[in-house]
């Protein structure tokens, strides 16, 4: 068994984004297994984490920036470089970043020999026009003194198209947070924002092309000329990045469509929410749309699953990685009337029954623990005193 550590977990926001519910989640679970993990993040808000946290955690103060992507993400690298500037504030065994900002912090403190070395988890990676964007992403992946992947599929990226080996540590869900049976709390998830009877479909992270957001609200057009109590209720959508172009022709889709936006409409876009209501908006939900382009993992399909609520996910990784054709609805996701297809049929009293079964059976598979527990040996070998031992 590794002795207790002293774990930095850097990531890239105090938002609740994946990379930044994975950071927490893992620290916790880590924390249950005896080390100390600390989860750092900016905070231009001063607001702190999304959610209260049963691990250290620690808001770096972090200036306002605006501008481009770019600057943003040049003024978060350097709030990190301030607040690790010294060696007390260095004093840990390990540290592990969970994005390109938190690994090009470390890559400079490691150069400037206040860290020993890093881990570095690639949730995914983007294909930036800025050079800038791809260079800071690619010094944060080579840089990094051991690589991790929550899927194949991105390990598979990494050894292709950059020639480095990374482990898999897969994800998790805490299924005593995300379950099936209703909280009263439902109710005024419900009211707060205009739930019909429905059928609701949920979609998570707001509008966002590598969300497939376009054709989502295409296929929820179709669906709607035959269901109009049908609601989309689109949830979250905080981001470092400028989604504003591809909102809008979102926003222009629904137009075309006749669809009116807003609370108790045809579109419930909700933005960022507290993070008690999500188990209650998925258990509200009759389905999860998630047939992303480009994703990680996909944690909120664990969390559907959790509460029992089926998922319709894209048929390529990292979803078929983890999921079987029997656990949820398989589409194509480049094809709008193969989405609207799935809508429908999601709505199959039998299908549900089965696949909200299945989903729950996966997600009991896939606890937070498991996942700590394979990032132990990445640990072990980034440890100064592993270091310490080996100049011994």
């Amino acid at each position: 068994m590794l002795d207790r550590q002293r774990i930095a977990i850097l990531t890239h926001s105090t938002n609740p984004r994946g990379g930044a519910v994975h950071a927490l989640a893992l620290a916790e679970a880590l924390c249950d297994l005896g080390h100390e993990a600390v989860v750092h993040a900016p905070d231009p808000t001063g607001r702190g984490f999304f959610r209260d946290a049963r691990c250290p955690v620690v808001s770096v103060a972090a200036k306002p920036a605006g501008g481009s992507a770019a600057e943003l993400v040049r003024a978060r690298i350097e709030d990190y470089l301030r607040h690790f500037a010294t060696p007390a504030a260095c004093d840990f065994d390990v540290f592990h970043a969970h994005c390109a900002i938190g690994g090009n912090a470390l890559a400079t403190l490691a150069r400037r020999r206040l860290i020993h070395g890093f881990a570095r988890t690639v949730h995914r990676v983007d294909a930036f026009l800025d050079p800038q964007l791809a260079q800071w992403q690619d010094r944060a992946i080579f840089d990094a003194s051991r690589l991790l992947c929550v899927s194949r599929a991105w390990a598979g990226t990494l050894a292709r198209d950059f020639g480095l080996a990374a482990e898999v540590v897969g994800s998790g869900v805490d299924t005593a947070v995300y379950g099936p049976g209703p909280a009263e709390s439902d109710a005024t998830w419900r009211a707060r924002w205009g739930l019909g009877s429905g059928p609701v479909f949920l979609c998570i992270g707001g509008f966002e092309e590598r969300r497939n957001s376009l054709r989502v609200v295409e296929a929820f057009s179709a669906l709607r000329t035959g269901l109009p109590g049908a609601q989309l209720l689109v949830a979250g959508g905080a981001s470092l990045l400028d989604q504003a172009a591809y909102q809008a022709r979102c926003r222009a889709a629904l137009e075309r469509a006749g669809l009116d936006a807003g609370i108790g409409r045809a579109v419930v876009q909700t933005g960022p929410v507290p993070q008690a209501a999500m188990p209650g908006l998925y258990r509200l939900a009759d389905a999860l749309v998630f047939p992303s382009l480009e994703a990680g993992f996909g944690l909120c399909v664990l969390e559907a699953m959790a509460c029992g609520t089926p998922a319709i996910v894209a048929a390529r990784p990292p979803f078929t990685e983890y999921l079987m054709p029997s656990d949820a609805l398989f589409v194509d996701p480049e094809s709008s009337g193969a989405i609207a297809a799935a809508l429908r049929a999601v709505l199959e009293p039998e299908r549900r029954a089965r696949l909200a079964e299945a989903g729950r059976r996966v997600a009991a598979a896939h606890p937070w623990r498991l996942c700590a527990e394979r990032h132990l040996g990445t640990y072990a070998a980034c440890s100064r005193r592993t270091d310490a031992m080996t100049d011994a």
